[in-house]
């Protein structure tokens, strides 16, 4: 029966994906569906791909593991990260592209800074193809523990066949095949989670058993300055992920973009409180319940949703429950392999004198090429999913936020000062990953790196030439 749903599950994403395929008629149709799609498809969708394989393992793993010390600092640094992205960097990124004709982040930066020697483009570049990479490695290895857990197959096996699923639609379809799938995955998400939450709470609600003493650190969610900062850093990511900046960029019209907000903070908000609370009903039904793969020997957190599926749900819904699961792992995963095929077909000078319709197949091409790359590095790696997720999105945050919220809304950024924080930010975060460390604390990188990136752009936009005022008026400023 769960063969059968998931089969049926491929076959609709690829139905979707031969469709999209249909209505793409041009690299610009591959990359942002000519900023075509309404407010609803447009914030799940960016939801979605936030989210990830992060919200239905990381997250209820790491509050199962550790207590709401984790899950209630990140959801309330991701909560109000998200709800300022759309508010600031939304509208204005919208218009910005349009007036600039532009589709990708280094292509709106290499306009917004006059850069006709190509540094920001190729710079911007480079960070986005280092961090996206193991970003979707990360969403490859997510669906590896899904695989591996529901069918007992080898690890290697489940990687293969991620990869497989995951490719398939968006070679296919791009970004329109990307959107609407993630609209379905980001509704089928939720669905879960609910469905879990509900069973899960009636499964122990009779029980005598007091999750507080099962696990006394399970409620507590005080912890030190350092450590609360760095978990709420989380939120300063969202204004440089390039997966989420896309949404903005392909939505129908700027009036759309206060609908989409409700939408997507509305979503983001019921999702994550709901995945906390699943973790916190796991740590009871797992007293009552030992579940041998979660807490067991040799078991990990990280598979609590999982386990709890299988025995909360009847084989006929449990197959429907672990496509979500497969939904929050593509939905990431798809997305970022579509801005990576972006840089390379419309930011690499190579490629810039093809016709649309051979770049189109071009980023088909760069799809299961980025792919094949991120099946090696998740292959080899043996990290969490949680780590693995927060390096790419604090590269991200701090190499490409601090210079996204000045580019839009201080006409005083150079081009030098943009070239300065992204070095420096994406500099800091692999510095600070790998030899900085604060004994007793968790101390994300992010936090640093964002505030060295944005002081780096402001003091030397200070001593450098602006760009022209042609281009400041062009842009609103």
């Amino acid at each position: 029966m769960i063969y059968l749903q998931f089969g049926l599950y491929l076959a609709l994403m690829l139905g979707i994906g031969y469709y999209s395929m249909r209505k793409t008629h041009n690299n610009q149709d591959f990359i942002i569906g000519g900023r075509s799609l309404g407010p609803v498809t447009s914030a799940i969708s960016a939801g979605a791909s936030d989210m990830s394989g992060w919200l239905l393992l990381g997250l209820p793993g790491a509050v199962f593991a550790s207590g709401l010390v984790e899950g209630v600092w990140i959801a309330a640094g991701l909560t109000l990260g998200a709800y300022l992205n759309w508010l600031i960097v939304a509208p204005r990124l919208r218009i910005a592209t349009e007036v600039t004709s532009t589709v990708t982040i280094p292509s709106f930066l290499a306009k917004r800074f006059e850069d006709n020697s190509g540094v920001i483009k190729t710079v911007s570049t480079l960070v986005i193809l280092f961090f996206f990479t193991l970003y979707v490695a990360s969403g490859l290895k997510g669906g590896t523990l899904l695989f591996a857990h529901s069918f007992g197959v080898s690890e290697e096996v489940a990687l293969y066949v991620t990869a497989f699923v995951v490719v398939s639609y968006t070679f296919l379809g791009g970004y329109l095949a990307v959107c609407w799938t993630d609209l379905i995955q980001g509704i089928l998400m939720l669905a879960a989670l609910t469905a879990c939450l509900i069973l899960g709470y009636t499964a122990i609600s009779g029980a005598d058993v007091v999750i507080s003493e099962v696990k006394p650190e399970a409620f507590k969610f005080s912890t030190s300055f350092i450590t609360g900062a760095s978990l709420m850093a989380w939120g300063l990511g969202y204004f440089g992920q390039p997966h989420i900046l896309a949404r903005f960029i392909g939505i129908d019209s700027v009036k759309s973009i206060p609908k989409a907000r409700r939408v997507g903070i509305t979503w983001m908000v019921l999702s994550l409180v709901i995945s906390i609370a699943i973790a916190l009903i796991g740590i009871g039904y797992d007293a009552i319940h030992p579940l041998s793969s979660v807490s067991g020997e040799g078991g990990n957190p990280e598979r609590i949703f999982l386990a709890l599926t299988e025995v909360l749900f009847h084989p006929v819904f449990a197959g429907f429950i672990l496509a979500a699961v497969l939904a929050a792992v593509m939905s990431t995963a798809d997305s970022q392999l579509l801005v990576l095929t972006s840089s390379l077909t419309e930011d690499l000078s190579i490629f810039s004198k093809l016709d649309e319709k051979k770049k189109a197949w071009i980023s088909r091409g760069g799809v299961v090429a980025f792919a094949i790359l991120a099946l090696v590095i998740a292959s080899n790696d043996s990290g969490s999913i949680l780590a693995m997720v927060g390096y790419a999105w604090g590269g991200f945050g701090a190499a490409f936020g601090p210079l996204m919220i000045l580019a839009l809304c201080w006409k005083g950024t150079t081009k030098a000062g943009a070239i300065a924080g992204m070095i420096v930010g994406a500099v800091t975060i692999f510095v600070v990953k790998n030899y900085v460390s604060i004994e007793g604390e968790y101390f994300y990188e992010l936090m640093p790196a964002f505030i060295l990136a944005f002081i780096s752009i402001v003091v030397v936009s200070k001593v450098t030439k602006a760009p022209s005022q042609a281009t400041l008026q062009k842009l609103n400023f």
